[in-house]
Order: structure tokens, then sequence, then C-alpha cells
């Protein structure tokens, strides 16, 4: 039961910034002293850390999750990014889709003709040539076990002899104060390698990944011309996205 009520708080912290006990006893059903109990315990645990009117997650992202921990995460919110990206796809563009299940979800959602599509994740590669549609090409170097993706001095090299009209970038981990930051060393060289790219640049990020951040610092948000997040995203997040000046966001 405790068990239950704990990932319950946690469940519910993803997807608000910072919560009151009395919110979390509402939504829980038990009572505040309870609540606060709970919270002593994922506090120690190094999960929440309580804040002055209420908790928060612990917002610090410290290891690489695997893809199969994420492709069953936020599905539905990654379907709808990935459709409204694809959207912006038109005939004979070529485009880099960066190692992820949300850049994954807009490979599954290309509709356009004659495109020329530059990938470092195998899943999205074998997806592409299986459907037979496009010219892929395959971004090479040491895989990432974790994410199935291409890393290391090859991979990050082999972007800067592309010219694409569109990159689409992923991340575990985005706020406007820190920008784009990454777990590990070698997924933060890819993706600075991708923001460095002259072309029409897209963030890709469901809003559970807002307010995360990581060891290593990729890029600034107003890097991108645009950002894709879903309607999950609460009000302070909002107000923060939509102060950037040369960056549009679209929400799903």
């Amino acid at each position: 039961m405790i068990e239950r009520r704990q990932k319950q708080i946690l469940d519910y912290l993803k997807l608000h910034n910072l919560v009151t006990v009395e919110e979390l006893s509402s939504i829980s059903g038990v009572s505040s002293a309870t609540i606060r109990r709970d919270l002593v315990r994922l506090d120690k645990s190094g999960l929440v850390y309580r804040v002055h009117g209420g908790v928060s997650l612990n917002r610090f992202v410290q290891q690489q999750p695997s893809t199969s921990e994420k492709v069953a995460q936020h599905h539905d919110e990654k379907s709808r990014i990935g459709a409204k990206a694809a959207a912006l796809v038109k005939n004979g563009d070529s485009i880099v889709l960066d190692a992820g299940t949300t850049t994954l979800e807009i490979a599954k959602n290309l509709q356009a003709e004659n495109l020329t599509v530059i990938t470092p994740d195998l899943h999205i590669g074998l997806f592409l040539t299986t459907m037979g549609r496009y010219r892929v090409i395959m971004i090479g170097g040491p895989v990432d076990n974790k994410s199935q993706s291409c890393i290391g001095n090859d991979c990050v090299s082999m972007f800067s002899h592309f010219c694409p009209n569109l990159v689409f970038v992923a991340c575990n981990s985005f706020m406007l104060s820190t920008g784009i930051t990454a777990p590990t060393y070698d997924k933060c060289q890819v993706k600075k390698a991708l923001s460095a790219l002259d072309a029409v640049k897209v963030l890709v990020a469901d809003s559970s990944k807002y307010g995360l951040s990581s060891l290593y610092k990729v890029c600034p948000l107003d890097v991108f011309d645009r950002i894709i997040c879903d309607k999950g995203l609460d009000k302070r997040a909002l107000q923060e996205l939509n102060s950037l000046e040369r960056t549009e966001l679209l929400l799903t």
C-alpha cells in the first residue's frame, strides 16, 4: 500500500514542478500526516526534495535511460509530437533525426516524398529502410548500448559533412536556465554537433522532460527555431518558453 501510494506521488510530481502536501493528500485520499511521512521516506531516498510551501522531484537526471525504459513512457504525447514535427517536412527535404523514442515517432509519421533521412539511431534506420520509401544515411561509430545509437568522434565529425533542411533534436532534460543537458559526455557531443548544423532546428520533447537537468550542457534553447511539446507544460514552464524571442513554441 505504501509503495503504491509513493509511486502515485512520484507520478503526480512528474507532471507538476511543485505541489503541496494538501494536493497530494487530496489525490491519494490519505491524511496530510501520512503524506508527510511518505515524503520523508522519499526525501531520504533522494527521489524528492522539500522546499518552502511544497515538494518537488529531484530534477537531476544522473543516468542515460535505456530505449526499453523510454518507449512506453508518455507514448501518446510523443506520438502527437511526432505527427506535428513530421508535418513540417516537405517533399524533397533532407532531414536529420536525432536518436530517441520521440524522433522515432517522427519517422513513423513522415508523409512527404523523396526524402533523405540522416540518423545515428539504429531503430530509426531499420524502420525507414524496412519501409523502403526514403534514402537513409546512417551515421556510424561505436554504438551506445542503452540508446542503440551511434556515438563517438566519427559520429560527431560525420555530421559536419551535411547541409540538411531540417534537424530534429531530442533530449532527456531541458529548461530555460540550463538549456538542453545530457547525462553522458558522448550524447552531449552528438547533440552539440546537431545543434551546430546550419539548418532549421527543432527541439522535440514531451513536457515530462521540462525542468530536468543533467551534468553535460549541450546548448541554450534559443538555438532552436521551434520547440514542439505537449500541453502538459505548467503555467510557469509556458511563460519561460514563450519568453524566448526567436524560438516558436508549438503545442500538441
